[in-house]
């Protein structure tokens, strides 16, 4: 399962992190967002250990949603040392995101 990432704990959990970190940057009343979550959370056993995968519920946390231009969800984005390295808007394939991953390990 995907970690829950706050407000409170994003620096920490993803900027701080030594390891490439996926955000999911999503709301529960988002229909597209229901379909990405499942994918996010295979993803997260997938890499578990390689990669950090958490996700950020923007109604509860807005301040990195802000921070980082998310105006559509769901919006996945990857970090690495701190530092966007990919960015989806929408559903996309597991694959985009796997690859996404792979290219920041």
């Amino acid at each position: 399962m995907a970690l829950e990432i706050t407000d409170a704990t994003f620096d920490e959990v993803v900027l701080k992190s030594d390891k490439p970190v996926v955000v999911d940057f999503w709301a529960a009343w988002c229909g597209p967002c229901r379909m990405v979550g499942p994918v996010i959370d295979e993803v997260s056993n997938e890499y578990e250990g390689k990669a950090v995968v958490g996700k950020v519920d923007v109604d509860a946390n807005q301040e990195f949603a802000a921070k980082y231009g998310v105006r559509n969800i769901p919006t996945v984005l990857v970090f690495k040392d701190g530092e966007i390295v990919s960015r989806q808007v929408g559903v996309s394939p597991k694959k985009v995101y796997t690859d996404a991953i792979d290219a920041a390990l």
